[in-house]
């Protein structure tokens, strides 16, 4: 592509407002130096030298549509606690809204604690609900996603399920029909619980975990052609304009149904690989709304997910080097 062309993607881009509704979270990681082995079982001894807090979950695929110039509007559940508050504390900071966060006193917030040691993962620690919010919270939720969308232009709507229960198959079908009613774009970053109810969307994004979990079949990651079989039958069944599949190291897979294509992965430095998910659903939400080629959402998102695996911990795409690398001969 041409610095131009280019240009006006992101330009596009920063006219745009996202809904992001789903799983948000606190990413939390201890830093620190591994000299010893502990005494008490053979595991290593991290002595802290750095606690650092961050958005995760839906609210990182917030930040991922900010960096890239668009206007992101969150809608999640949090705990009435002191990691609620962090979460919020860090909403303000990245200037983000948090009219949609809802506090329900019977969940905790969801937590994920990484310690890290010698630039490695050496454990994670989750605190989390995992049951469906109830049927009032859903409500009310449900209210304020139509009321956003009646006061306010909507581009896109992205649902971010980490299976965590804030997205319930009523509220997905709630606010899918009012999208549909409106002409909006739909996404999804699927899990299990919720795999097959995922129907008439416009983009459907599962890993190659996920999507394996989701189909309840065995299948070889390097097996394209049984992926894009099976693909294909799920697109037809669940009514998905776009079924774009990541393969990790393998690269991505997408399919509009009447043409299949599959992009090899970049070649990265990869330091880690958290969030990367939520950076690929984000940039191919943005570019199915602005109507641009599979094959260019493809290749986006492809780089964008590379480049936020360089890395430690998870971190939105930095659009500068994004576009930099899209006006190359790479790209």
């Amino acid at each position: 592509m041409n610095g131009k062309e280019v240009n006006q993607i992101f330009e596009q881009f920063s006219q745009m407002r996202a809904l992001v509704i789903g799983d948000a979270m606190v990413d939390t990681y201890l830093w620190g130096k591994v000299e010893r082995v502990s005494p008490e079982a053979p595991i290593p001894i991290v002595s802290v030298t750095k606690r650092e807090s961050r958005l995760g979950g839906a609210a990182n695929v917030s930040l991922n549509l900010q960096a890239l110039g668009a206007t992101p509007v969150l809608f999640s559940v949090i705990g009435n606690d002191d990691k609620g508050r962090k979460f919020k504390k860090l909403l303000e900071k990245k200037q983000l809204s948090k009219e949609g966060v809802f506090v329900d006193p019977k969940r905790i917030t969801t937590v994920k604690s990484r310690i890290i040691g010698k630039g490695q993962h050496i454990a994670r620690v989750d605190e989390e609900s995992e049951d469906f919010i109830s049927g009032e919270l859903e409500k009310e939720m449900v209210e304020s996603i139509r009321q956003e969308v009646e006061e306010n232009k909507v581009d896109v709507i992205i649902f971010v399920d980490y299976d965590k229960g804030v997205i319930t198959p009523s509220l997905f079908q709630a606010v899918n029909n009012l999208a549909l009613e409106r002409g909006i774009p739909t996404a999804v970053d699927p899990k299990k619980r919720n795999f097959n109810y995922y129907k008439n969307i416009g983009l459907f994004k599962p890993n190659f975990k996920e999507f394996v979990d989701g189909i309840g079949l065995p299948l070889e990651k390097g097996d394209l052609n049984s992926l894009r079989r099976i693909a294909q039958e799920l697109k037809e069944k669940n009514s998905y304009k776009l079924i774009f599949i990541t393969l990790s190291e393998l690269g991505v897979f997408i399919s509009n149904g009447a043409k299949e294509q599959y992009y090899p992965a970049v070649i990265r430095h990869i330091a880690d690989v958290s969030g990367a998910g939520d950076t690929v659903i984000s940039v191919a939400s943005l570019a199915l709304a602005a109507g641009l080629p599979p094959k260019i959402m493809a290749l986006m998102s492809n780089i964008a997910g590379g480049l936020v695996c360089e890395n430690l911990g998870v971190v939105p795409v930095n659009k500068n080097q994004l576009m930099m690398v899209m006006k190359s001969q790479e790209f």
